[in-house]
């Protein structure tokens, strides 16, 4: 049996991490080393998840649980507030971050890579872990060749904290890459409600709707003329991010320098 990849997960207590925290404990290659998380501190991580005790308690001492658990992997899936802190600390330790939280600015990505070739580690902040969602925004880079009208709206929960959506911002960035800036609909439009067309991004439009009730779903519509095209991904409960996760985790370890976006990991 190979040796199992040490890891830590931060927002561990979080609805997110809790999903980390299950897989890790339930995959053989994996080996949960430590749990952080600012609430339920002294609970035994597996416990808290609904499985068997597995040993390691929730502490809110990042860098001591890094020192004293030696992980080679840090899962962060806290807040914006935390993300960047915590992910310069667990290079500053030699760890390899896999990030999901978003909010991340380019300048501060472009120094977490320099950071991680400074230490010739690999890490990876991913806006969204769902392989269904990669396609999706695949699909949508792909279809903006041949379709280059086209807008994009994403659907979150009302207590979602920005807007749009880091995997609504992450399509448009593909999209633009195979589509040149071109400012759509009728030059003369007018807004008689201050932001009703959405976020302007490279000449197409992107929406973001927050409600209760709705977990993550993004639609990417494309017009022409006759015809539409949608490119849509629904997700249900965050089970399903768990095997993108999983995957991050192994192939984190084979980098160098700070990868933006999980679709670098799925061929």
């Amino acid at each position: 049996m190979a040796e199992q990849i040490r890891v830590a997960v931060a927002g561990a207590a979080g609805r997110m991490g809790k999903e980390v925290v299950k897989m890790v404990l339930e995959d053989e290659g994996l080996k949960l080393v430590a749990a952080i998380n600012m609430t339920h501190v002294g609970s035994d991580a597996g416990t808290l998840v609904g499985l068997p005790a597995c040993g390691v308690s929730i502490t809110d001492d990042l860098e001591l649980a890094l020192i004293e658990g030696k992980p080679q992997v840090l899962v962060d899936f806290t807040t914006p507030q935390f993300a960047y802190v915590n992910t310069e600390l667990a290079i500053k330790h030699g760890v390899s971050p896999v990030v999901g939280t978003t909010g991340f600015t380019p300048e501060q990505i472009e120094d977490l890579d320099k950071q991680c070739m400074e230490k010739k580690i690999g890490g990876l902040i991913a806006p969204n872990f769902s392989i269904g969602a990669i396609l999706m925004m695949k699909f949508a880079a792909q279809a903006a060749k041949y379709f280059p009208h086209l807008e994009i709206i994403e659907y979150h929960g009302d207590q979602k904290l920005d807007a749009p959506s880091g995997t609504a911002v992450k399509t448009a960035e593909l999209i633009a890459k195979n589509r040149e800036e071109l400012r759509q609909g009728n030059p003369d439009e007018e807004e008689t409600i201050e932001g009703s067309r959405g976020g302007y991004y490279n000449g197409f439009r992107i929406h973001s709707v927050r409600l209760p009730g709705v977990f993550a779903q993004q639609e990417v519509i494309f017009g022409g003329f006759g015809q539409t095209l949608k490119i849509r991904h629904d997700s249900y409960e965050r089970a399903g991010y768990m095997p993108g996760v999983n995957l991050a985790i192994k192939k984190v370890l084979e980098y160098e320098g700070m990868v933006y976006g999980f679709d670098h990991f799925v061929d």
